[in-house]
């Protein structure tokens, strides 16, 4: 997608990394950047953005195919259904998929996610080889099919190729069904290798992800960051790590290693990192990943929907730790969605209200949108995260999204400040008709008045591509 860059816009309220900020016009550079923040009269007479704004937030986890397959697993299979009989369907579905397919699917699920309030995406992309198990002609088949997604819509894509080598601790040997996720460290450095200059030529940051401790050795894992260290310096690394309670048992029944010890153990953890879920850890493993920097990256929806745990993140922040947010199987598209199940988990474990709320920012709304900003920023940013303020702040990227209520809001005060938080609020917490409307991406508008240019087409494609897929799964 190509759009154009505006000089600037002039923004009504604003929220900055040091809270609601009114009459701000917001100049542009010629990379899609921040260039200057001023408290003005719109002298230069940029467009206006009457309604409130917040910085758009990047999805720091996603797997884009399993999209298409939401719903697909809420009948119950097993008197204990859990996430490892869902894993049983999602292997199943990943084994229809092809490059069109998976390019269809993406280019919808971004969609949603600019209209759901997300300007980047960290996609974990582990779906490499072809129905047979065997690698494609050109390696980086099924990755160039997210690029194309990403440029399509226009989102900002970190490109997570995945590490997948083994089903369990001790280097299990992977399942039949595990076959198109197939590494070795021979064929991972080859795609990376195929990867970059795609990457670069498309705008897109890429990084390296290790599946999980399950899915690779010790040795395997020391290679990748070797390999990290000749060929992607900086970049970041994301990781799944302690999401279910078996993993942990397996992990102890191994080596007598939780799998957040192990990872500590044998990796350089650190801001550049990004440990997806972490849900279950100890006491002393929490305060180790805050000191770290690493971000945890949390997918509050899909870790409800299967029955994961619950992260405390309340007793993360209060140690200095730093969170992010993601989508992860994308059965929701909404950000404001995975906050509010954020919030409301944490409700649920310390039976208290507004958990996660700061000082800075009393209102849970903004204090959730805040700390998701800059989880975001630095689980996309790698080793060259700054110690800078993440959000709408000069020097990083323009992109904002426009709140836009459909009906008035009522505000807790009569302060003209307090209007801006009771929409965010709405949005977040109350459902109330506050919308998605004008998004920015780098300083291009990729959504206006909450449509795409191409949103029509889009939508027909992946129409087409789940006719295909219905096809074969009766087949099957």
């Amino acid at each position: 997608m190509s759009a154009e860059r505006p000089q600037g816009v002039h923004l009504s309220h604003a929220l900055t990394p040091r809270g609601w900020k009114r009459n701000l016009s917001l100049m542009i550079d010629g990379s899609g950047r921040i260039g200057a923040l001023h408290e003005d009269d719109n002298p230069l007479r940029l467009p206006v953005c009457d309604n409130p704004v917040v910085p758009g937030l990047t999805n720091l986890h996603s797997h884009a195919f399993q999209y298409a397959m939401a719903g697909l697993t809420e009948v119950r299979r097993n008197p204990v259904d859990s996430f490892w009989s869902w894993r049983e369907m999602m292997y199943f579905f990943a084994l229809t998929l092809t490059p069109e397919d998976m390019q269809a699917i993406a280019a919808r699920l971004y969609l949603d996610l600019l209209k759901g309030g997300y300007t980047g995406i960290a996609e974990f992309h582990y779906v490499h080889n072809d129905l047979d198990g065997a690698p494609y002609p050109d390696p980086a088949e099924l990755s160039l099919a997210i690029f194309g997604a990403a440029s399509r819509t226009g989102i900002g894509l970190t490109h997570l190729p995945v590490f997948y080598a083994r089903s369990n601790f001790g280097g299990a040997a992977l399942l039949p069904r595990q076959r198109r996720f197939a590494t070795t460290l021979d064929s991972y450095a080859e795609l990376i290798g195929r990867l970059r200059a795609p990457a670069a030529a498309g705008g897109h940051r890429l990084g390296m992800a290790p599946h999980s401790l399950r899915a690779a050795t010790t040795d395997e894992i020391r290679a990748l960051m070797a390999l990290r260290d000749a060929e992607l310096p900086g970049s970041p690394v994301h990781i799944h790590v302690a999401e279910q309670m078996k993993e942990v048992e397996d992990s102890l029944a191994w080596n007598g290693r939780r799998p957040i010890e192990q990872l500590f153990d044998i990796a350089p953890v650190d801001r550049g990192w990004c440990l997806i879920h972490a849900t279950h850890l100890t006491d002393a493993e929490l305060t180790r990943v805050a000191r770290s920097g690493a971000t945890v990256g949390l997918c509050p929806m899909t870790e409800a929907n299967l029955g994961d745990g619950i992260f405390p993140a309340a007793e993360l922040v209060a140690r200095g730790g730093i969170f992010g947010i993601g989508s992860d199987s994308n059965i929701s598209v909404s950000a404001a969605q995975e906050l509010r199940q954020l919030e409301y988990s944490q409700r649920l474990s310390r039976q208290q209200r507004n958990v996660l709320a700061t000082e800075t920012h009393p209102h849970v709304a903004a204090a959730l949108w805040h700390m998701a900003a800059a989880g975001g920023a630095r689980a996309t940013a790698g080793g060259e995260a700054a110690d800078g303020e993440a959000g709408l702040a000069v020097g990083n990227p323009a992109s904002f999204v426009e709140l836009r209520p459909s009906e008035p809001v009522i505000a807790s005060g009569e302060a003209p400040d307090a209007m801006p938080d009771a929409v965010l609020d709405s949005h977040v917490f109350a459902d109330r008709g506050v919308h998605i409307g004008d998004v920015y991406v780098n300083g291009a508008r990729v959504l206006t008045q909450g449509r795409h240019p191409a949103e029509d087409a889009i939508r027909a494609d992946y129409a087409a591509a789940v006719a295909r897929i219905r096809t074969r799964l009766a087949d099957w």
